[in-house]
């Protein structure tokens, strides 16, 4: 690995900008609906190989300088006991949520995730030697926000509400969220992936004051003990900046409420700093989007030595392939140095 320039980013090692982009085997993806008209999502997590297909597809099709383990964040609370289900339309489905305080106590370790192993060591197989495979999990409170009356993505107000109401019991499920993260993320370590990212995609729901109560704590705890190269995107993180930059994670995420290049924290970071390309802007014409990529790239060469080109969110899924090929090869040919 020694000619991946994602890895050598992390150390500011890099000759030109590495690029790769959240949701890369998404839905835009023609191959990716082929094999979804096939299978349920559910199937293609479960399935070992077809999981390492839809992984190794974009570093085929689009070229990019890391590949992202094809999973989702409930998968690990689906090994936790919790019934879930993927709906069209509607996202993940918890059946058996936890609906109050008493409910916590039925929450404990997760089971059986040898498929996540054996999916890892089929792309490693296949992966270009200078291609790394990005492994990740969901924040606790992300993932919190799915399980908590399992409302999917209007949950974090109810996983507001009970941490407000329940604070000691919200405490404890933030606990056994966060041991369990850390045993799946050095599940994934063993198997073979050598990045990782934490999201943290409801997050920035939060006051600073109270994300350093609620939640920085757990985040902290998870990137002291996952000893690899590391990534935390946090959504809605202007406000949160601070607490990113105590967040133990070696490179920081930022989504579109950031501006890169003209952000006195993340100017003065030691820190790598990914992103954050607004994903709405691959709908536009080529010029402007190649004026918005080379302009976010000048921006970011001004202040981070270690930088990593993404979004500022996933790939939307009715993006065109073309677009998402311009933006990587637009970063490729980018002179860094």
């Amino acid at each position: 690995m020694n000619n991946s320039q994602l890895l050598q980013a992390f150390k500011g090692n890099n000759r030109r900008v590495p690029v790769w982009l959240m949701r890369q085997a998404g839905r835009f993806l023609p191959e990716y609906q082929t094999i979804k008209k096939i299978l349920t999502l559910k199937e293609m997590f479960r399935t070992p190989e077809i999981a390492a297909r839809i992984t190794l597809l974009p570093v085929e099709i689009l070229k990019v300088d890391a590949a992202i383990l094809f999973a989702d964040i409930l998968t690990l609370p689906s090994a936790m006991g919790f019934k879930i289900d993927f709906v069209d339309g509607k996202g993940p489905v918890v059946g058996n949520p936890i609906e109050s305080a008493k409910d916590i106590k039925r929450v404990g370790d997760f089971g059986d995730l040898a498929y996540i192993g054996k999916t890892i060591q089929i792309i490693n197989r296949e992966l270009p030697g200078d291609i790394p495979l990005i492994g990740f999990a969901g924040a606790p409170f992300t993932v919190a926000s799915y399980l908590i009356k399992g409302r999917g993505a209007l949950g974090f107000s109810s996983a507001v509400r009970f941490a407000i109401e329940n604070p000691q019991a919200f405490h404890t499920l933030m606990k056994v969220i966060t041991r369990n993260t850390i045993t799946y993320l050095n599940l994934q370590k063993d198997a073979g992936i050598k990045v990782f990212q934490l999201f943290d995609s409801w997050g920035g729901v939060w006051r600073e004051k109270d994300y350093e109560q609620f939640v920085l704590p757990y985040v902290q705890e998870i990137f002291r003990k996952v000893d690899l190269p590391s990534i935390f995107y946090l959504k809605n993180c202007s406000h949160l900046l601070k607490c990113m930059e105590r967040s133990g994670a070696q490179v920081l995420s930022v989504c579109e409420t950031v501006t890169i290049g003209n952000n006195t924290i993340l100017n003065k970071t030691k820190k790598g700093v990914q992103g954050n390309l607004y994903n709405g802007l691959l709908y536009g014409d080529d010029t402007t989007l190649r004026q918005e990529v080379r302009k976010l790239l000048t921006a970011a060469r001004k202040h981070h030595k270690k930088y990593i080109f993404n979004l500022n969110h996933g790939i939307l899924p009715d993006i065109e392939v073309e677009k998402v090929r311009l933006v990587v090869e637009e970063v490729r040919k980018f002179k860094w140095t």
